[in-house]
């Protein structure tokens, strides 16, 4: 397993990123990102990152959008960025509705894509919910998470494929969910290098030092799982010693703050033995136990990332909306622009690899050789990955404790079958990957399955051309 320090994630750390990453100097080269979805609020995180990686050597950041006015507000605000930063005039700004225009010479491709937009959401969260599966964000696992990889994953594998030809020897930083259905048909599909790349690691991290009494930067911990499913199986203090005694007693205690923010989180530790990296609503959702009696919803969710059922789809299009006006005013100077790094990993990556800088962050890899050798070794996992001049480097975890292995695998299953069926563009797939979510398995019959299944793919039929 790999020990991290909690420094190495720290926010309030990025700062002193020299003296943390031991960066040697400039970067040697500039360098060409493109950015799929550029509509995203990934974009201006993480370019801006980019062009405040210290003494780079500027280059092009690329960015593209089927939607050319958020394309173009993207690329207001970009060039916004860069009149503020210095050495902002090393970098230009290029945009286009055609990827293949920008594609070419590509050295970085952020996926941050999103297809269909809002269209299917209320699909996504309505016709399950008819069946009485009710969910928080759906965008990853569930029926909602399913249905978004069916219309994502073939555009996905079409993109890779263009890559392929035209800049193979790009590194693919993938943004976009379902997470775990996008890695897998990535690493069924292209021979190009990829890694997936979530925040769920970092924050949930920060969140749990919350509950004890040491600064985060003391704090050692190792994680392994599966995206929004990684278990933190040690979390100890600067003198290697667990701080799980604490936070057990204040999971077990169902009046503790801890436990009011994180109903469904603390009640796994205290069940389970480990914290887990994803919201308590999400994580409800890739559980068989909390959201299928109404008693249970009551006990276990709460409002907005606690498990407000229906929360992302009656939201979702306003946080849309509102992350557009933001833009529009950060443009007009009406509103400001953070100029400081965040903790997404990209830049991150970006810079140790041009610099040859060795730093760690969490990626979404295939199970190869078994780098968590008691999950399924042709699935996907979130495993420590070692970043230098050679690109992305999983190091091996060893073996989950055994009741939380069986957890991941039994998402797992189902986004094997889920990947094949947008590999395949098969139904029949599609229906037997539903039929082993756990959350849907927990509250209908196959024959519900099924139908739901059909129900969403009639209903969806615009934007899911040629499954069969």
């Amino acid at each position: 397993m790999f020990l991290f320090m909690a420094v190495a994630e720290s926010h309030a750390d990025h700062s002193k990123a020299d003296n943390r990453l031991g960066l040697p100097g400039n970067m040697p080269r500039p360098i060409n990102v493109l950015m799929l979805g550029a509509g995203s609020f990934f974009t201006t995180s993480i370019l801006k990152d980019v062009v405040l990686i210290p003494n780079n050597a500027g280059g092009e950041l690329r960015l593209v959008d089927i939607d050319g006015e958020r394309l173009s507000l993207t690329e207001k605000l970009m060039n916004k960025i860069l009149e503020q930063v210095e050495g902002g005039e090393k970098w230009k700004v290029l945009a286009s509705t055609n990827r293949i225009d920008l594609l070419p010479g590509t050295d970085y491709i952020v996926n941050a894509i999103e297809v269909s937009g809002t269209a299917c959401v209320r699909f996504d969260n309505d016709i399950p919910l008819e069946f009485g599966v009710s969910q928080n964000i759906g965008d990853t696992i569930g029926p909602g998470g399913l249905f978004k990889g069916l219309r994502t994953l073939p555009v996905w594998i079409s993109i890779l494929k263009d890559a392929e030809r035209l800049c193979p020897q790009a590194i693919v930083l993938n943004y976009t969910n379902p997470m775990n259905m996008m890695c897998l048909a990535a690493g069924r599909t292209t021979s190009m290098q990829h890694v997936g790349l979530c925040h769920s690691v970092q924050g949930s991290s920060h969140q749990l030092a919350k509950y004890t009494d040491v600064p985060y930067d003391q704090i050692q911990w190792q994680c392994g799982g599966i995206n929004h499913l990684a278990w933190f199986v040690e979390f100890n203090g600067p003198d290697g010693k667990s701080l799980y005694p604490g936070l057990l007693e204040q999971a077990r205690d169902r009046t503790s703050q801890f436990s009011q923010d994180e109903p469904v989180r603390s009640d796994m530790l205290a069940h389970f033995g480990a914290f887990i990296t994803e919201s308590s609503g999400h994580l409800s959702e890739y559980l068989p136990y909390y959201r299928k009696r109404k008693d249970l919803l009551d006990r276990y969710t709460d409002t907005g990332y606690r498990g407000q059922e229906s929360f992302y789809a009656d939201n979702w299009p306003t946080w849309r909306q509102n992350q557009d006006t933001s833009r529009l005013k950060q443009i007009s100077g009406e509103e400001a622009t953070k100029l400081e790094r965040s903790w997404e990993y990209g830049a991150w990556i970006i810079e140790a690899r041009e610099k040859h800088s060795p730093t760690v962050i969490y990626g979404n890899v295939l199970n190869t050789g078994g780098l968590i050798s008691n999950l399924p070794l042709d699935g996907c996992v979130e495993v420590a990955c070692l970043i230098n001049r050679n690109g992305i480097q999983p190091t091996r975890f060893g073996k989950l404790p055994k009741q939380m292995a069986a957890i991941c695998d039994s998402n797992m299953r189902m986004f094997d079958l889920a990947a094949d069926a947008a590999i395949e563009k098969s139904k029949q797939l599609a229906a037997w990957a539903l039929m082993l979510d756990p959350l849907t398995s927990a509250v209908c019959s196959p024959a519900e399955i099924e139908e739901m299944t059909r129900r969403l793919f009639e209903a969806e039929e615009e934007f899911l051309p040629g499954y069969r």
